[in-house]
């Protein structure tokens, strides 16, 4: 049985200080605050856990405040979005997040809106050292910055991915060449008869991957049975299979994400066809609920996390007087996942 520790009548609960973690941990407490404030570079890897270890154990946090009286520092970061959305990347901020309070930072998440000039005025607000110690961006900054000289920034910036005022990627994050690879693997499997349900094409993303799978037929010399216009939604991959798909005979169908595989593969046995028996469905994005699905959707894991996670450390580098890491190569951020939707086509095909 657990044993309770009492407190004195009257007295709350006092967190723990730094001194106390450096006892925990059998360090200094000028080494808990070099591990607080660097995240650990240049301590030996058993003092890093050490020192992790203690801190987890004492559910010790930093006192921000005190840090920011000493240091005349805010100890705030800064992500920018093009605007506050429906789409806001949830995962992207969580690998930024994780990084900065980590590094004993607070976190706020910031909207450019409006026109040109409202949006040069809210970053003019941002580049200041009163406000925040640096600002990650995951808009693009070129308009919002018109008539800001970046020399004379006073914090420093990470721009990071490439995104429309709607989060759509651009750029490098909205790159197709996984699409001839999921082709080319399936048709080594034997598979002729290819199906593509595209996103919206006002997505850089959508337009590339579309492009790529025609891309793919042609060099492969495959049979594409044609391509749907869907909308990324659920329902469009569910109309594109019962209206288009099921009677045309491809045996393998790649979607151009997940939520439209989703409803390809419901399309599908709606219209009594088994996958991946008859019909292999392949999506894109690795969405958790695809892998307990049933069956479990082969995709292309995008480690959003990561990214985000990587663009705030070369901001913390920066702050720190470090020579920052390089951004991610593309190549690192995607990966084929093979599950159970795909497979051989059928043996008479």
């Amino acid at each position: 049985m657990a044993s309770v520790q009492e407190s004195s009548p009257g007295r709350a609960h006092r967190p723990a200080t730094i001194r106390q973690v450096a006892q925990a941990a059998g360090v200094s407490h000028q080494t808990v605050s070099r591990f607080l404030r660097d995240g650990g570079v240049g301590l030996r890897p058993e003092t890093v856990q050490r020192v992790t270890e203690a801190i987890e154990e004492l559910n010790y946090r930093p006192n921000l405040a005190a840090r920011s009286m000493r240091t005349r520092r805010p100890n705030r970061i800064a992500v920018v979005l093009p605007v506050s959305t429906h789409l806001v990347p949830i995962r992207l901020l969580n690998g930024a997040a994780s990084a900065v309070h980590e590094a004993g930072f607070l976190l706020d998440v910031v909207g450019l809106e409006g026109d040109a000039v409202a949006r040069s005025a809210r970053l003019r607000t941002l580049l200041h050292p009163d406000n925040v110690d640096g600002i990650i961006s995951f808009a693009p900054l070129a308009e919002s910055l018109d008539g800001i000289d970046p020399m004379s920034f006073t914090v420093p910036v990470v721009v990071d991915g490439e995104y429309d005022d709607d989060m759509r990627s651009q750029g490098l994050l909205a790159d197709a060449s996984c699409v001839s690879e999921i082709l080319g693997l399936l048709a080594g499997a034997g598979h002729r008869r290819f199906f593509h349900v595209a996103g919206d094409l006002r997505w850089a993303s959508a337009r590339n991957r579309r492009a790529a799978y025609q891309a793919a037929v042609a060099r492969l010399g495959l049979d594409s049975r044609g391509i749907v216009d869907g909308d990324w939604s659920v329902r469009s991959g569910f109309e594109a299979a019962t209206e288009v798909i099921a009677g045309s005979g491809a045996t393998a169908v790649f979607a151009a994400n997940d939520m439209v595989a989703y409803g390809v593969v419901q399309g599908l046995v709606s219209q009594g066809l088994r996958v991946p028996e008859q019909v292999s469905v392949f999506g894109w994005d690795d969405d958790e609920i695809g892998r307990y699905l049933r069956p479990a959707l082969s995709t292309v894991s995008v480690d959003r996390e990561r990214q985000g996670r990587e663009a705030a450390l070369r901001l913390l580098a920066i702050l720190r007087g470090e020579t920052p890491p390089p951004a991610l190569a593309l190549t690192s951020l995607h990966r084929i996942v093979l599950r159970d939707s795909t497979g051989p086509p059928p043996a008479a095909s």
